[in-house]
């Protein structure tokens, strides 16, 4: 895919490295980055969910976007299918600003569908991250990985829907570790996408 916006280059010295993110363990020694980088040192709570959501899901995701871009929070996701894309084109519907975190390099935007989200995300004052050079492929094994990075820079995470081994309980699971506050959306207990959210508040969320 062609880039002709500036990358960043941001290292733990520079100003504009998210001092929560400097604390977690195993903080990426560089981030890579195009749009609005100041947003990196802003509120933000993150939002993250199933790729498979319900009609509920995303009803739920939109009002909670809505009120968050209202207080001037940013809202920052993984720009999945799901729960994650209502997200972000929520809070751009809104006027809000946005981060959205890849487990890929700029170059190579997963899901597919999702380019022209990733375009609307940088035109709209907001911003895109990732730990891994312009030109790294998609590889499964970096999307749990980069889920500590979603939960790092925010200051808590809500969790809208999650299946029993679902990638929204991992990035759960980092910022409980990390000290973040962390929501659940509670579900119909007949759903497969509601188990993770449910369980995570019988854990005390």
């Amino acid at each position: 895919m062609f880039i002709d916006k500036k990358i960043y280059e941001i290292y733990p010295i520079n100003p504009t490295y998210p001092d929560m993110l400097k604390k977690i363990p195993s903080a990426p020694k560089k981030i890579y980055a195009i749009g609005n980088i100041s947003l990196l040192n802003e509120k933000s709570i993150s939002i993250v969910g199933s790729r498979n959501s319900s009609e509920y899901g995303r009803k739920i995701t939109k009002s909670i976007t809505k009120d968050l871009v209202q207080s001037g929070i940013v809202i920052v996701s993984g720009m999945a299918n799901g729960i994650d894309s209502v997200a972000h084109k929520t809070c751009l519907e809104y006027g809000g600003k946005t981060i959205a975190v890849l487990g890929s390099g700029f170059r190579h935007i997963f899901p597919k569908e999702n380019e022209e989200l990733f375009h609307q995300i940088i035109e709209n004052d907001g911003l895109v991250i990732s730990e891994y050079p312009i030109d790294t492929p998609v590889q499964m094994k970096n999307f749990p990985k980069r889920n500590r990075i979603i939960s790092g820079i925010s200051d808590a995470v809500i969790v809208v829907e999650a299946g029993a081994k679902s990638g929204s309980l991992i990035t759960a699971n980092y910022a409980i570790n990390q000290g973040k506050e962390v929501w659940a959306i509670p579900g119909n207990i007949n759903l497969a996408n509601s188990v993770g959210t449910n369980e995570l508040i019988k854990d005390g969320a």
